[in-house]
């Protein structure tokens, strides 16, 4: 019997080392699980999850040009599902208001020029008062010499 790369087989643990599982195919041929394909968790230690004469599916993932298969379990096995994340409507961060700090939509009829101004005029007043706070905040002003130093 040949095996085939994507393929699953039943398979025995023969042999352990620490970086991979050696297992013989129903068909007689050998392969191996490296440590990375044996669980979907991450294994320090190969004999907590396998031990020799151990019954496992494996996937077949490679076969190199010297014929040498490279297996996999957790590949065999049907993928873990994902915890499903649900969605909840954010709340409404910037509503539209207008200069009386109502919503655009309360406001009667489209904002008149003079309306507008007025809502431009509070708005960059807050961001200049932003920003002069930060630049207070880290030492702004300053021509980079400190006092006291040569």
């Amino acid at each position: 019997m040949q095996i085939d790369i994507g393929s699953v087989y039943d398979g025995t643990v023969t042999g352990l080392t620490k970086f991979g599982a050696f297992v013989k195919l129903e068909d007689g041929t050998t392969g191996m699980v490296h440590i990375s394909e044996v669980s979907n968790e991450y294994v320090n230690d190969i004999t907590e999850h396998l031990a020799e004469g151990d019954a496992v599916k494996v996937k077949v993932i490679e076969i190199n040009e010297k014929g040498k298969a490279s297996l996999s379990i957790k590949k065999a096995m049907p993928e873990p599902e994902k915890p499903k994340i649900e969605k909840k409507p954010r709340p409404q961060k910037n509503v539209n208001r207008g200069w009386q700090g109502k919503p655009q939509e309360e406001q009667s009829g489209p904002m008149s020029f003079e309306d507008m101004m007025a809502k431009f005029k509070a708005q960059s007043e807050d961001k200049m008062s932003d920003i002069k706070r930060s630049t207070d905040r880290r030492g702004g002003g300053s021509n980079g010499y400190r006092r006291g130093s040569k």
